[in-house]
């Protein structure tokens, strides 16, 4: 009994490239003055979840204003023209729902959940802070002093959080996924009304923005909606293409060396460059999300295996990559040593043990089991519309479609153990990577 099911198990790993890919009843159209509305249909709970999408984030700043695209963010819960100040958000709560919004380097987002026959209410409100927002100096006054504290509470009182920050900057020179999305805080603390107005007229338009609606709606009642509330707005003819300032070509190792009294485990951290998933060719992004998996997405990863169980020289080991950005991106490994060994040596430790993965290739059962989880993480996301919105509005706010979207499990899925260890081979190059050491004031990296 025991050899039969081994063998169905076997049976069921070896098939997992034949995994059938989620379904998603997607309908997309774009509205006469621009704007890409996404409509998700699950008609299993009376619920809507409702975002708006800017194709505008931390990176798309002008210099000097770091911060003010996620400044911006928390000014949008002020009031409008037609909405006194924190009005939005007490309508959401008084109706059942709740709402939030977050910043990234490549978009804003602002989103609500309610019943679904609250969804023109939302729309209403949400087309209002699109282009009639009402500001002045006391507002930027109280709510400046919010993210400051943000910060404070966020980066300052976190030395890893700290020393994340400054590799980024040694990562992107040129780049502006080099500052920090919350913003350097001697540029915080001068952001004023002329920037946040400069950069809420630049990006806040219907034509630089993605309506997704997901839960229990019909396409043609949110086409109906959409059109009455944001087809109504006009278009910023002065929008132009996204173009950021771009990495000049790496060609030298750079190392980060951070102490921090407040740092009771050190760690060696090193971030790759790495390209990022591309619309129609996700092919290396897609070997890349299950070559993190493979190296360091937990205990039965090859990193964790042999450095902490096999070698005992590490307490954790670790990797993750995320391709989802609209420029080049990062693959980051992380060892953090037991006591007794020295950052030096974790170091060295690190790069054995990239090198023997190269070498010995991709073990194909623990290839299929990493295969089968990604297979369910995606089906499971599917019993949450909020994920859902998501996945897709983040998407499509990256420069990908919605036929990326539903490709990208059977790319997965197809990538082969050879596809995975060139794009190892062709990311893993110290000249075009920052290592660093986590420590405390007292550390000695040797």
């Amino acid at each position: 009994m025991r050899a039969v099911m081994t063998a169905l198990l076997a049976l069921s790993v070896s098939a997992s490239s034949a995994l059938a890919a989620p379904k998603d009843d997607v309908t997309h159209f774009t509205l006469e003055n621009g704007m890409e509305v996404v409509v998700i249909e699950d008609h299993r709970a009376p619920v809507v979840t409702h975002m708006v999408w800017y194709r505008a984030g931390s990176a798309d700043e002008f210099p000097g204003t770091s911060g003010v695209a996620h400044f911006l963010e928390h000014l949008l819960f002020k009031g409008t023209e037609n909405m006194e100040p924190g009005e939005l958000s007490a309508t959401v709560a008084r109706n059942g729902g709740t709402d939030n919004a977050f910043t990234s380097f490549d978009y804003t987002a602002y989103f609500q959940r309610v019943a679904a026959d609250r969804l023109e209410l939302m729309m209403r409100m949400e087309s209002d802070r699109m282009v009639n927002l009402r500001l002045d100096e006391e507002d930027i006054l109280t709510e400046r002093e919010v993210i400051i504290e943000e910060r404070n509470q966020r980066v300052e009182n976190s030395p890893a959080a700290l020393f994340r920050e400054q590799k980024r900057a040694a990562q992107y020179l040129n780049h502006r996924y080099g500052v920090p999305i919350i913003g350097w805080r001697h540029e915080m603390v001068s952001l004023d009304l002329d920037a946040a107005l400069e950069y809420y007229e630049r990006f806040y338009a219907p034509n630089n923005a993605i309506l997704v609606v997901a839960g229990d709606v019909e396409p043609d009642e949110v086409s109906t909606l959409a059109k009455k509330y944001y087809g109504a707005l006009p278009a910023n003819p002065d929008l132009n293409e996204r173009s950021r300032p771009q990495e000049p070509p790496q060609t030298a190792e750079r190392r980060v060396i951070f102490r921090d009294a407040r740092v009771a485990q050190p760690y060696v951290s090193r971030s790759y460059l790495a390209p990022e998933r591309d619309s129609g060719d996700q092919r290396e992004a897609a070997a890349l999300t299950l070559l993190a998996e493979l190296l360091g997405g937990g205990t039965t990863s090859y990193l964790a295996q042999q450095l902490q169980f096999e070698r005992e020289k590490a307490v954790y080991a670790g990797s993750w990559y995320s391709g989802d950005r609209l420029d080049d991106t990062s693959f980051t490994v992380v060892v953090v040593p037991k006591d007794g060994v020295s950052l030096e040596e974790a170091e060295v430790l690190m790069d054995e043990t990239l090198a023997g993965y190269i070498e010995r290739g991709v073990d194909s059962a623990a290839l299929d089991r990493v295969k089968m989880q990604l297979h369910a993480s995606q089906i499971y996301a599917r019993d949450d519309v909020g994920e859902l919105a998501r996945l897709y509005g983040g998407a499509l706010a990256i420069g990908l479609t919605v036929e990326d979207v539903q490709a990208w499990h059977d790319v997965l899925q197809s990538v082969t153990e050879e596809e995975i260890i060139a794009a190892a081979r062709s990311v893993f190059d110290k000249d075009r990577a920052v290592t660093g050491y986590l420590m405390s004031e007292e550390g000695d990296a040797s």
